[in-house]
């Protein structure tokens, strides 16, 4: 029985999940979920009514960590964080950069009020946008731009779920048309796009690119 993801495919924190799991190598069906329009019976998959949520057999969970944390643990042939204590810590570090630090203010930010508010017919909070771009975020670029290396992975020397949450995130802002100031944050800037140019990452944004504007060209208005 494949595994089964619950969610939006718009959602940074539903991507996260599918890339873990192209990541590894596993089959998986992913069954959209409008987070507006829950069904009744989706509080028992994720009590607090977020998504994803994951089926796998008879195993379910909620919240991309989790998630993140329980594929890696049982389907470990392909590891995407270290055995070495500090290391680990590190990915878990990072990991939460990307849910809690960059996602308030990239998602829930920017893309939420220039895309999903559009899709909606409501209005874009233009001022807190620009308040997202130009107070909030930069002080997360210099923090990245400090950490990312010229080559590679923000920890060690392989693709982990840190680099996978970090890089979700910026999808959201590019789906937004605002990318990382390459001159400001040249590492930062190549950083995410080698990890967005993987096979797990490229073809799903492009699928969700497409999406975005076929529904964007049916209500008649551009991003």
């Amino acid at each position: 029985m494949p595994i089964t993801v619950y969610g939006a495919s718009l959602s940074p924190y539903v991507r996260k999940t599918c890339v873990i799991l192209k990541e590894k190598g596993l089959d998986y069906e992913q069954v959209q979920i409008d987070p507006s329009r829950l069904p009744d019976d989706y509080q028992q998959l994720s009590p607090f009514k977020r998504i994803p949520a994951l089926k796998d057999g008879d195993k379910v969970l909620a919240d991309s960590a989790v998630i993140a944390s329980y594929l890696d643990n049982q389907y470990p042939e392909v590891s995407l964080t270290y055995d070495d204590p500090y290391q680990k810590a590190q990915v878990s570090w990072f990991e939460k950069f990307g849910d809690y630090e960059l996602g308030p203010v990239v998602t829930f930010g920017v893309f939420r009020n220039r895309i999903l508010m559009k899709m909606l017919k409501q209005p874009c909070n233009d001022a807190y946008v620009e308040k997202c771009l130009q107070d909030k975020l930069p002080p997360l670029l210099d923090y990245l731009e400090q950490h990312a290396p010229e080559q590679g992975f923000i920890v060690g020397d392989k693709l982990t779920v840190a680099d996978i949450a970090i890089a979700t995130q910026f999808v959201n802002m590019g789906f937004a048309r605002e990318v990382i100031n390459a001159e400001k944050w040249p590492k930062a800037a190549a950083y995410v796009n080698r990890i967005l140019q993987r096979d797990s990452f490229a073809p799903m944004v492009e699928q969700e690119t497409a999406f975005i504007d076929k529904i964007f060209s049916r209500l008649g208005i551009s991003r």
